[in-house]
């Protein structure tokens, strides 16, 4: 399971709280709310994807790259795991096929056979796979918006040569799940019960036509009395440490580019998933 700690105060400061920001009005707010609609009408787009966080003491930053279908709520992203990140090989590419309620992974870990695909049943996971597979589902990102409150407006920017508008607020993942599309609300309602903290500091830039073009989520989750997140380990992932009970942090990044790219997920079947024994890459 892909957890992570980061250091107090490195999230960046809480939303809503930066020097020029106002509060959004009720137009602004549902942009950000509707922002999971406004991907679906989009159709599709390519994903650039982040996650940072600390493992065994040494700050890494997971990225992927891939394309999303919004429509069909399904994509694929190819995971990168930073060398070092885990033990002191370099890793595979993980390349991660994302459906409604399942998640299928080659190149996942020691143990499965080279070619072959593990399926996780997303509705299973501790945290909804908001950050297992060391990616968040752009889609399910964007289905936590429809929880935002405090929603503030930080003016334009320029965003990869597109102007955009920057919003901050928090969400909170048990009131997004219970308003999210049906695909996601499985996920999005194992996510509620699984995290100690449910709300979710954001920060959101959209398009004059209203499309995510860059989210940024921080999920705060709290560690065992071994020092290791709560969450499930199994992923091919770095596991965060830390101190017994001390909240850790995961800060997720998607960035949405290119919107009508067309995106082919083939899912696997049969002897094509791996049913055998995993074996982690970490202890």
């Amino acid at each position: 399971m892909c957890a992570a700690a980061l250091a107090s105060g490195c999230g960046g400061p809480a939303a809503g709280t930066s020097a020029g920001s106002t509060p959004a009005d009720a137009a602004q707010t549902r942009a950000v709310t509707n922002a999971a609609d406004t991907l679906v009408k989009a159709g599709s787009s390519k994903v650039v994807t982040a996650m940072r966080m600390a493992s065994g003491g040494t700050w890494v930053t997971i990225t992927g790259t891939g394309g999303f279908d919004y429509a069909e709520q399904r994509g694929e992203v190819v995971v990168l795991l930073p060398k070092d990140a885990v033990g002191k090989e370099e890793h595979k590419p993980i390349t991660e096929l994302m459906t409604p309620g399942a998640l299928y992974m080659k190149n996942r870990g020691a143990g499965v056979p080279a070619g072959k695909w593990v399926r996780v049943d997303t509705t299973r996971l501790p945290d909804g796979n908001l950050v297992t597979g060391g990616a968040t589902e752009p889609l399910a990102a964007a289905e936590l918006l429809r929880g935002a409150e405090d929603v503030t407006y930080s003016g334009t920017e320029q965003l990869q040569g597109v102007q955009v508008r920057h919003f901050r607020g928090t969400t909170d993942i048990a009131r997004a799940a219970r308003i999210a599309s049906p695909a996601v609300r499985g996920p999005l309602s194992a996510a509620a019960a699984g995290f100690t903290v449910t709300r979710v500091p954001f920060d959101a830039w959209l398009d004059a036509q209203g499309r995510l073009r860059k989210l940024t989520e921080r999920f705060t989750m709290s560690t065992t009395a071994d020092g290791k997140s709560t969450d499930r380990k199994g992923t091919g992932t770095p596991k965060s440490t830390g101190a017994a009970g001390q909240d850790v942090t995961v800060v997720s990044t998607t960035t949405y580019d290119a919107f009508g790219t067309p995106v082919a997920v083939t899912t696997p079947g049969g002897t094509d998933i791996w049913t055998g024994k995993i074996v982690s890459a970490q202890p």
